[in-house]
């Protein structure tokens, strides 16, 4: 896992060192292990390294092969790398290091960019072909590593995150209306190609795109999930065999790829916990456990500790527990924000800042549980979206999930921003695109394909590259989400919710965990606002750079000050902790670049 950069000339210039090397420096924490920079006429090159594969200088980037006219830059881990190899030499390819970064660049000698195709694991990557005079970019199926880019008449900018394209200066950083709606309704998911910043798209996850020296693109989508039943059916048992054998192999694809040690992010909930279980099973030993709480309120509270500790004493981990009272964590929310490539309001992205910045000191790889809940039907909406036969798929979807509807969104933000509904012209699109059986074949693939890439795992990625850790998500594995998508939505909704993975936790996980309600990443000073957390958040809407901005109603920004606890989303997140992050943001991350 590292950090990527880079500038491609559209104007006959040569490209500028200098810019390239100043987005390097912005994405330093997520590569503490080395740079590299790579200049060729119009293509600059950068890359920050955090060395977990072949940790030697050969796998040092950027990396290129000169004869064969190639440069990459590449962050994430081919996790079927070894096959690709043997397959690659077996055609006669020369291999000079033991890593996966050479294995792209070989695999894109030999098929081109239907090489994206045989890549198996997180990534994104730039490409630079001299033959062809070309630049690729591509990212991994499901969008666990991001990938953002700028482009103008005279140049394209790509990199791992947008405040690194911002280093570079020219960009135009005005509010994109279709994002800000997607941010204010949709729990800050802004699905690609929009940013809330005009200059900035990133990549929409499962695909490629081809740049030349015109600047003319193209890009292709190279897989794409379908929610369908399969021709012969299968029994509960045959599918809970064989969810089992594929989170088996997943969890094993994450953890023999690894030249350094591996630990996992135990919340104290099933996902975690069953992560934990698999991994002994497999023989782990010493293995490292991490869990973090915080204060409690009085309406929630603040950690999961029962949970975990019982986890960790089940399976003799060495765990390793830490309490962040509140005063830390408002004392470190400007630094957690300047490292959130867009504007995340989820409470448990601070969460896992400050775990990560505990965990790296003791491992530079972690599993983590993340994407469970929306591959296997966990949260607690689904079943509510699943009874209520009212409406088209829109409808249901929207009145349990939506943060605001359109009326109130027009309430909320100045005129200028006015418009359609976006996002439920988004969400309608999504939910009606062909190859999904029924209603919630449609929600759960639409999640598990969208909303979770700028949602769970977008904050996972951003919080522990912030410390240069990696973070592996084996529910992720895209061969295992193929297979459960195929799954009986109701074999995912039983018994409250992940009915197929609470039946192959039975006997292996703790009975306290499997039959608890479902939890969250806790953090209630930043859901029920009040104290030194609600003068925080006073202080920047009433800010005058929020004023000059003008961005929100001042009247709606009034009634949320007067009651922040009265004025909470359907999925129980606060709307003035959604404005406040917002335009913190935007004076930590873009006010601060002009």
């Amino acid at each position: 896992m590292c950090g990527i950069a880079g500038e491609l000339r559209l104007d006959g210039k040569s490209a500028d060192a200098d810019v390239v090397k100043r987005m390097m420096a912005r994405l330093a924490r997520r590569g503490p292990d080395g740079e590299g920079l790579h200049m060729d006429g119009p293509i600059g090159m950068g890359h920050r390294r955090l060395a977990i594969i072949d940790l030697s200088e050969r796998s040092r980037q950027p990396m290129a092969d000169i004869s064969a006219g190639l440069a990459l830059v590449f962050n994430g881990t081919i996790y079927n790398y070894p096959q690709l190899r043997s397959d690659l030499i077996a055609k006669g390819h020369v291999f000079r290091s033991d890593g996966d970064t050479e294995v792209i660049l070989r695999a894109y000698a030999e098929w081109g960019s239907a090489c994206v195709e045989r890549l198996h694991g997180a990534f994104a990557f730039a490409l630079w072909d001299r033959k062809t005079r070309s630049l690729l970019l591509a990212r991994d199926r499901l969008g666990i590593k991001p990938l953002y880019f700028s482009q103008d008449n005279q140049r394209i900018l790509f990199a791992s995150t947008p405040q690194a394209i911002l280093t570079a200066g020219g960009v135009d950083t005005s509010i994109d209306p279709i994002a800000l709606h997607h941010q204010l309704t949709l729990h800050a998911v802004v699905p690609a190609p929009h940013t809330l910043l005009m200059g900035i798209r990133k990549l929409a996850p499962a695909t490629i795109m081809t740049i030349d020296l015109k600047g003319h693109c193209e890009s292709r989508c190279y897989w794409r999930l379908t929610a369908q039943r399969p021709e012969r059916a299968l029994k509960e048992e045959d599918w809970v065999d064989a969810i089992h054998d594929a989170l088996r192999v997943a969890v094993r694809k994450r953890l023999i790829i690894s030249d350094v040690k591996v630990g996992v992010l135990l919340s104290g909930g099933l996902d975690s916990s069953l992560l934990v279980a698999l991994l002994a099973e497999q023989g782990v030993e010493d293995l490292l456990t991490f869990s973090v709480g915080f204060e409690d309120q009085p309406e929630e509270r603040g950690n999961e500790f029962e949970y975990s500790d019982a986890v960790a004493k089940h399976f003799h981990t060495r765990h390793h527990q830490f309490h962040i009272p509140n005063d830390q964590v408002l004392a470190r929310l400007p630094e957690a924000v300047e490292n959130m490539a867009e504007p995340m309001v989820s409470q448990d992205a601070v969460a896992f800042y400050l775990l990560s910045e505990k965990v790296s000191k003791s491992v530079k790889v972690v599993q983590s549980g993340q994407g469970a809940d929306e591959v296997f039907g966990g949260y607690y909406w689904y079943e509510k979206m699943n009874s209520d036969n009212n409406g088209s798929p829109l409808d249901r979807f929207r009145r349990y999930y939506f943060d605001r509807d359109h009326a109130e969104y027009l309430e909320t933000v100045n005129p200028a921003f006015h418009g359609i509904d976006h996002t439920a012209y988004t969400i309608y699109g999504r939910l009606t695109e062909p190859g999904a059986d029924t209603f919630m074949d449609q929600v759960l693939r639409m999640d598990t394909t969208m909303l979770i890439t700028d949602d769970p795992v977008k904050r996972v990625d951003n919080m522990t590259m912030a410390w240069g850790l990696e973070a592996r998500v084996p529910f992720l594995d895209h061969e295992l989400v193929e297979l459960a998508a195929r799954m009986p939505p109701e074999l995912k909704l039983g018994s409250g919710g992940k009915h197929i993975l609470k039946r192959i936790a039975r006997g292996r996980v703790p009975d306290s965990v499997i039959d608890r309600s479902k939890g969250y990443f806790p953090m209630p000073a930043l859901k029920f606002v009040r104290g030194e957390f609600l003068t925080f958040m006073r202080s920047i809407l009433n800010s005058q750079a929020c004023r000059n901005r003008n961005l929100f109603q001042r009247d709606y920004v009034r009634t949320l000050l007067a009651a922040p606890d009265k004025h909470l989303t359907r999925i129980q997140g606060s709307k003035l902790w959604h404005l406040a992050l917002l335009e913190f943001w935007l004076q930590r991350n873009v006010d601060r670049k002009l």
